[in-house]
């Protein structure tokens, strides 16, 4: 595609260079690849075994379209530095903001990944996903700012962080788990650290000034290729032998499940839980049946049955 820096020049004094365009089309090159990979593997799941392997096309595809707009040198905007270093005073840095924007809808996806095999409640996976919005949005927040207030940014950023790490690595783990427990563990930890390294080269490069645009592009690509491509096929092979059933996880369509073996299960269990809905709710530790009138009649020698409500 001939020098990208050419086609699009830079507009802060402080810019990528070459050989930062060559390593981004290198990462781009890779998350198209690995995109390309996650729509097959998904093809050849039964459709009710689907759902991980498409929250992986959608992160690898947003990465995909992040990384080719920062190959290209687009995406970025000049922000004047609070430390110039060896540089003039208020000497101007790019920020690529791009990179936050696919941030913002990967991380959460990857939290969700996580999460969704624990028993975690649904309102603390929802805290747990807005606090890794807040990471994100402080940090780019943060790299826009020009004045030390980037910094507290930067700070509220961190305690969000924290507050991911504490639902991963403490919720998440006593929670209840119909699947691999030592696997969840193992992601949650390998997740963590190098999620903990985001914040730490942000204050090397976007914040201090410490590390040049093309140092930041090197560093940022091998983190997201570490929390992209890699940890999701491994968390996919992890999930290979996993019944979605067991995490909750069924669709309620029986055309879903069509071709797998699972269709008349699922069919019956959508069916089961219409009536139960329909037609009344039994008491614990009672066997009800439907009587002529279709309201549920409770077997005499287990207990009453509860009649929904007319």
């Amino acid at each position: 595609m001939g020098n990208s820096l050419q086609s699009n020049p830079p507009t802060a004094q402080l810019h990528i260079s070459v050989h930062a365009t060559d390593w981004l089309w290198t990462v781009f090159a890779i998350m198209l690849v690995s995109t390309f990979y996650a729509i097959f593997r998904s093809m050849t799941q039964s459709r009710g075994q689907r759902a991980f392997h498409h929250i992986a096309v959608v992160i690898l595809t947003t990465a995909s379209i992040a990384y080719f707009s920062m190959a290209s040198d687009l995406g970025q905007t000049a922000i004047r530095t609070e430390f110039s270093r060896n540089n003039p005073p208020g000497v101007t840095r790019n920020i690529f903001y791009v990179r936050y924007i696919q941030w913002f809808i990967n991380a959460p996806l990857i939290v969700l990944m996580l999460l969704l095999a624990t028993g975690l409640p649904l309102s603390e996976i929802f805290v747990t996903i807005f606090m890794t919005l807040v990471v994100v949005v402080t940090g780019l927040v943060g790299a826009l700012t020009a004045s030390s207030y980037k910094w507290g940014y930067w700070t509220m950023g961190v305690f969000a962080l924290l507050y991911v790490f504490f639902s991963l690595l403490w919720s998440g783990t006593r929670s209840s788990f119909h699947a691999n427990r030592q696997g969840y563990v193992t992601g949650t930890a390998y997740i963590a650290f190098l999620w903990l390294l985001y914040p730490l080269v942000w204050a090397l490069c976007e914040g201090g000034n410490v590390i040049g645009p093309t140092g930041e592009m090197v560093w940022y690509g091998l983190l997201d290729l570490l929390s992209g491509p890699v940890f999701l096929f491994v968390c996919l092979a992890g999930l290979r032998n996993v019944e979605y059933g067991s995490l909750g996880l069924q669709s309620g369509k029986t055309s879903d499940y069509a071709g797998s073996g699972l269709a008349a299960g699922a069919g019956a269990g959508a069916a089961a839980s219409t009536n139960s809905a329909n037609r009344g709710v039994v008491h614990e530790g009672t066997e009800a049946h439907a009587g002529p009138s279709g309201i549920a009649v409770a077997d005499r020698e287990k207990g009453p049955a509860v009649p929904s409500a007319a």
